[in-house]
């Protein structure tokens, strides 16, 4: 016993000692991590006020629109007749579907309205990547894939405003491979979840597609809504993992593609309303996330570094200074979708458990605890508690000291995080006034549930992510059963 007590003495003593000079580390560390994506106000201003603009293009190019669906009877014919009601030219158009192992009338409702249907059955390969793996295949073996200038990829469950084809056009003339659009929901006030998902892609356009897209940098592919050119995919569809948006994004970008985004293009889509079904599908972008970030990230840190080489046959100075332009843009623009697929949330957890928790609560071993502040760090609820309490702590140096050390730690990042949900609360503010105009009209008291409830999304991106670490995943599809037409959204 009286080793087991010395052990223990040795080792809290040695961590003890290590906590001061860990502890400046961690700080200089989430420093670091802050100056690396404090580039992001600038997207949330310059978001704020402007977006990139297209003009009406006089050239109407000849698209492919590819739908991956998996039991989709209930919508998916309602997003053909909105792809049918649009003001482009309906020759230069053609609707490709796969019905993947369906088991419902997905593919007769397809072929009844006209559209090319193609019937996949493969329960070992089951995302939506695979889906459209399967389906590019079959038109590259039945049209070829530069039958067509470019595809729109779309889910089931998605509905285009009538000028959509014809805006995303308009962007497309202007030598853009890869755009994506304004991502709207259907039924956004359905309930509280399906609301903190409608803020979301509000949230993701204001504070990243119009900035990037002003400074024709390379935003990040959201799963649905977006269109790319033919050449992306000419020799086929090769992006199967959980998260097929996440490893297009990447590889475009390291190939050296820009990915713009239209404003003036707006699809909706229909977001869950069942706490479950959202858990499991977050549960899948978790995973998803990391794996792009491992597969992926070696090839961004190559690009941040070595950059593109200059074009050989172009030594003009203007030329020379267009492509250090370009080279800039293009490595910025790699480094930005790194920021975006760095776990950050898994990394601080690390350094909380490690630093905040381990090692602290061994230096109050060895030290005590002297005039601890409850309300101590730097957000808005700890500077505004503190001016009404003074609530302090203070405990001699042994093992109660150690034990309350523990539960100091967790009791400050339970504040922090309590702190930080209230702030949070002003983005679905923000959201909801700059976005009015293209919000549903809804009860001021539905608006201010759902500013509540908002933060509840990013909580749960978080704590998917820490099981997805160590969480196997399966693809499964989420069930959409919504009835709304884009009639009835542009009557209401």
């Amino acid at each position: 016993m009286n080793f087991i007590t010395y052990l223990f003495n040795e080792i809290i003593t040695f961590f003890g000692h290590l906590y001061p000079g860990i502890r400046d580390i961690n700080n200089i560390i989430g420093i670091v991590f802050s100056a690396l994506v404090y580039y992001k106000v600038v997207y949330f201003l310059v978001g704020m006020f402007t977006t990139r603009k297209f003009k009406k293009s006089t050239k109407n190019y000849k698209y492919g629109i590819v739908i991956a669906a998996r039991n989709e009877e209930m919508v998916i014919g309602n997003l053909i007749d909105s792809i049918k009601k649009q003001d482009y030219p309906s020759d230069l158009i053609t609707i490709f579907v796969v019905a993947d192992n369906c088991t419902d009338k997905t593919a007769s409702i397809v072929r009844e309205k006209g559209c090319i249907c193609y019937e996949r059955f493969d329960d070992l390969h089951r995302t939506k990547g695979y889906a459209l793996e399967y389906l590019f295949d079959n038109i590259d073996k039945d049209y070829g894939i530069k039958s067509f200038d470019g595809y729109f990829v779309f889910d089931a469950d998605n509905l285009l405003k009538t000028d959509y084809i014809s805006r995303m056009n308009d962007a497309f003339a202007e030598g853009e491979k890869i755009i994506t659009s304004y991502r709207h929901s259907k039924n956004f006030d359905e309930n509280w979840i399906s609301s903190t998902y409608a803020i979301h892609w509000l949230r993701s356009i204001r504070t990243g597609h119009r900035a990037r897209s002003v400074f024709h940098l390379a935003t990040n592919i959201q799963g649905t809504g977006f269109l790319i050119a033919s050449e992306i995919v000419e020799n086929g569809w090769h992006y199967t993992s959980l998260t097929e948006d996440r490893a297009l994004t990447v590889d475009s970008v390291a190939s050296g593609y820009s990915i713009t985004y239209q404003d003036e293009a707006i699809f909706y889509d229909e977001q869950p309303t069942n706490l479950k079904i959202a858990l499991r599908q977050r549960l899948r972008w978790s995973k998803g996330h990391l794996l792009a970030f491992i597969e992926t990230s070696p090839k961004l840190v190559r690009n941040i570094i070595f950059g593109r080489k200059y074009a050989k046959n172009k030594k003009s100075y203007e030329s020379l200074k267009l492509n250090i332009i370009d080279s800039i843009r293009y490595r910025f623009a790699s480094f930005d979708i790194l920021m975006l697929s760095i776990p950050f949330s898994v990394i601080n957890l690390v350094r909380w458990i490690l630093v905040s928790v381990l090692l602290y609560s061994s230096y109050t071993y060895l030290n005590g605890i002297i005039d601890f502040n409850f309300f101590h760090g730097s957000t808005y609820l700890s500077r505004f508690l503190r001016m009404f309490f003074d609530i302090k702590l203070s405990i001699p140096a042994g093992i109660k000291a150690l034990y309350m050390g523990l539960i100091l730690a967790i009791w400050s990042r339970i504040f922090y995080r309590i702190a930080s949900y209230f702030e949070h609360i002003f983005e679905a503010i923000y959201v909801f006034i700059i976005e009015r105009k293209r919000i549903k009209k809804m009860s001021f008291w539905k608006k201010v549930l759902y500013s509540f409830t908002w933060p509840i999304f990013d909580i749960i991106g978080r704590y998917t992510t820490y099981v997805a670490v160590f969480k196997r995943v399966e693809w499964k599809p989420i069930p959409h059963n919504s009835k709304i037409t884009i009639d009835d959204i542009t009557k209401s």
